[in-house]
């Protein structure tokens, strides 16, 4: 093997073989800066690699000097070509030649953790592209054992074969022979706090957590942020993130987390990487004691000397016998893409979007259709836009919360979105340009239009972009998942994701949000004006098309669908003429308004009727916002008369989001319901009066505040005695991961979110699962 090249010792003309990341912490190690020490595994290792590849398929013959000429708009293909590629190179062998000098090297650490940090390079004319790759490959954490380290090589040289790598790469023209993957590998210690200083000339932003910075990485802490004011140093604001976990490296837990917990556990993919749930004390203090805090701004100020005004390091505090030492991890300089953030709101739709701005004033005049590839800038958005924002690239709302329709909207067609971004339409004009931050809740605008400038925007939207989730695309790719027991199903209501999602590691569609499902067939009308006009045939077969498309897709997988829940303010374009009383806050809501109007939801059950008819048995009827025991009596026999219950399988069950159900349950329960899924959406508005709507309020309108938690707590315990299954479809688990721990514990039998967080979802339930079989086992032992 090739020499190790050593963070000091990296010289410029070895740039091209040890990548970006590590040739700018070599820069700053080697002119005295506090870097974790590493070595590179340099890009001719995985040259070599790909060249002795011993494979009977074609595909992988040329490599490592395929161009890889692929369809990238056939996902499926392109799924399929990523998972047969990560496949053979995670089952090929990695050469003791090359494995033993990196462990020999990586034991001077005397560490029992290490970390492999893709540090990539491409070989192209296209300006500034450097430097907006570095968040399209992930680091991977291994025990310092020779067979983990030939793991883990494997695991970081194959995510250059990701399908959104892939596209990224076809996309603008790269070829493998221009891609330069070289692998920096650091020692991984326990950490007081970590995470990231970012500057530019306009101010200075801090994120910490407590312990590592993979808590950050995967969004399962919302950190500590501080502002700083560049010249002076001075702290000019500070937020309390939610940091309900963390991360560490060995049996003992980190001097800085109190005790150790009975709860911690090895994460799912067994690295060396153990998580903490932190003390509730713990919780609500900040990570950075003032001493370290001040030592990071002291680093921040130094070091634009070196970088210049704009850059983004990660840093450390690294646990030391006596106290906390800080080291810097990561250094990217100056951002490919010139702007000033002037809009902050809520983060409500992950991901980066570069576009054009369109604002529209007054959100009750919604346009006949929109220009394809914008950015949505509206006061608000009610579920009649669905039709609308299939062609947008980012929504930006000056109303709403983390549960607003805008939010749920967002993150199931994968639009990035902020919210709550107050005085948005008026600070920004129609052809604007943006650059949207839904993770940071943050609003971009852009300086100049020149041709350089477009094409790195263009950039950013590729490396940026969603698309169907690698993992879930191909059996060989899912293999890899620990089993869960207990079931995760997805949210959803556009058939045309159903191609996109129905792969994914679910049991099923855990929540069919029908009043968004049959927008796309009403044309504008309310189902009443159907029926009125004698138009009632057309409409159910439409409708029963809509849900059997679902059905189709996803058996012998359950459906649950849910039946139409809507408020009149939240369409005003469907809002029905001879409904002329004033309306309320809640309206005419779930099975209320089946009393009021039974017609339509007697139309609803024919669809359903049709659906079994054509031999689909795997869709279950949930009746939404019940608020008596008499609502769901009368939608029990109206179901009855519809003969949906002569279907062995069928279910009917019933959302738990209205408080009377904390009371009423075991009434429900002998009046004949199957079973509850827990809407955390309206279960926290109505126990804490606040309007999910109202992004001012997002800090009380908390999920995890204690009534509500307690309130899930109950419910499931009450359905255990019952002896009914018990489901939670909101989006408290979507939003605080965390939560899963408790849900996981109580005994809930299934969660169902939206197909973004069906991945994150997924490995944290397999890591509650894992921290209850592991406590079962440590009582066992003593």
């Amino acid at each position: 093997m090739n020499k190790l090249y050593w963070l000091d010792q990296i010289k410029l003309q070895d740039r091209a073989k040890v990548g970006d990341k590590a040739f700018y912490l070599s820069k700053i190690i080697q002119r005295g800066y506090p870097v974790m020490p590493g070595f590179v595994v340099s890009a001719e290792i995985l040259r070599q690699f790909l060249e002795n590849l011993n494979s009977s398929e074609s595909l992988v013959a040329d490599l490592p000097h395929s161009s890889l000429h692929l369809d990238v708009t056939n996902w499926r293909q392109l799924q399929q070509v990523a998972s047969r590629l990560r496949q053979e190179i995670l089952s090929a062998t990695v050469t003791q030649e090359w494995v033993s000098p990196i462990f020999q090297a990586a034991k001077e650490w005397q560490t029992s953790c290490l970390i492999l940090r893709p540090s990539l390079t491409v070989s192209t004319a296209t300006p500034g592209i450097n430097n907006n790759i570095s968040g399209l490959l992930e680091s991977v954490f291994c025990q310092c054992e020779p067979e983990a380290i030939a793991l883990a090589l494997k695991r970081t040289w194959s995510q250059i074969f990701r399908a959104r790598s892939l596209l990224y790469w076809q996309h603008l023209g790269i070829n493998l022979q221009q891609i330069n993957l070289a692998v920096l590998v650091q020692p991984v210690g326990n950490a007081i706090a970590s995470g990231s200083l970012t500057t530019n000339s306009s101010g200075w932003e801090i994120e910490a957590t407590w312990g590592l910075g993979i808590a950050i990485a995967q969004g399962e802490v919302q950190p500590d942020v501080y502002y700083i004011q560049p010249e002076t140093g001075v702290v000019l604001e500070q937020q309390l993130g939610n940091k309900m976990l963390a991360y560490g490296v060995d049996d003992a837990a980190p001097k800085v987390f109190s005790q150790p917990l009975p709860n911690s556990a090895l994460t799912p993919d067994h690295t060396c990487l153990i998580t903490y749930l932190l003390p509730e004390a713990q919780q609500k203090q900040y990570s950075l004691q003032e001493e370290y805090l001040q030592q990071i701004i002291a680093l921040g100020t130094q070091l634009v000397s070196e970088l210049g005004k704009t850059f983004t390091i990660k840093w450390t505090i690294a646990e030391q016998p006596t106290s906390g030492k800080l080291y810097i991890t990561q250094v990217s300089p100056s951002q490919s893409i010139s702007h000033t953030h002037f809009i902050r709101g809520l983060g409500a739709a992950g991901g980066r979007v570069v576009a054009t701005a369109l604002v529209i004033i007054n959100s009750q005049q919604k346009p006949e259709q929109l220009p394809k590839g914008v950015i949505l800038v509206v006061p608000t958005i009610t579920p009649d836009w669905l039709p609308l924002l299939q062609q947008v690239a980012g929504i930006i709302t000056e109303q709403g919360g983390l549960t607003s329709h805008a939010a749920i909207l967002a993150r199931e067609l994968g639009i990035t979105a902020v919210v709550n971004a107050t005085s948005a339409t008026t600070l920004i004009q129609t052809g604007e340009r943006l650059l949207l931050d839904g993770d940071r809740g943050e609003v971009y605008r852009i300086k100049g239009d020149s041709k350089e400038e477009m094409e790195r925007g263009r950039e950013e939207n590729l490396l940026s972009s969603h698309y169907p989730n690698p993992k879930a695309s191909h059996p060989a790719v899912t293999s890899h998942l620990p089993m869960i027991a207990t079931q995760l199903l997805v949210n959803l209501s556009q058939s045309t994701l159903i191609e996109q999602v129905q792969n994914l590691p679910v049991d099923g569609v855990g929540l069919l949000r029908s009043e968004l499902m049959v927008l796309n067939i009403l044309n504008g009308q309310h189902p009443n004006s159907w029926i009125l006009s004698g138009r009632q045939a057309e409409l159910l077969e439409l409708w029963s098309e809509q849900i059997m498309q679902f059905a189709r897709a996803f058996a012998p997988r359950p459906v649950f669908y849910r039946s139409l829940d809507w408020r009149s303010q939240d369409l005003p374009s469907l809002r029905d003429s001879l409904e002329s009383s004033p309306q309320s806050m809640l309206g005419e809501r779930g099975t209320f308004s089946c009393l009021r109007n039974p017609a339509v939801f007697e139309l609803e059950l024919k669809a359903l009727a049709s659906v079994q008819e054509a031999g689909y048995t795997n869709v279950n009827l949930l009746l939404p916002f019940v608020r008596t025991v008499e609502e769901f009596v009368f939608c029990r026999r109206k179901v009855e008369q519809a003969f949906l219950t002569e279907v062995a399988q069928f279910q009917l069950w019933m959302m738990a989001e209205v408080p009377s159900v904390l009371f009423l349950l075991p009434e429900y329960v002998k009046a004949g319901v199957a079973g509850i899924s827990i809407g955390t959406n309206d279960l926290t508005q109505l126990l804490l009066g606040v309007d999910r709507e109202q992004g001012q309020l997002a800090k009380v309108f908390n999920e995890r505040h204690p009534a509500v938690m307690g309130a899930i707590a109950q419910l499931i315990q009450m359905a255990r005695s019952a002896g009914i299954p018990c489901s939670i479809c909101g989006q408290a688990p979507a939003l605080y991961p965390e939560i899963i721990d408790k849900l996981v514990e109580w005994g809930i039998t299934s969660i169902s979110v939206e197909p973004e967080a069906v991945e994150r979802t997924y490995q944290a339930i397999a890591r509650a699962e894992q921290r209850i079989i592991l406590a079962a086992a440590r009582r066992k032992l003593h």
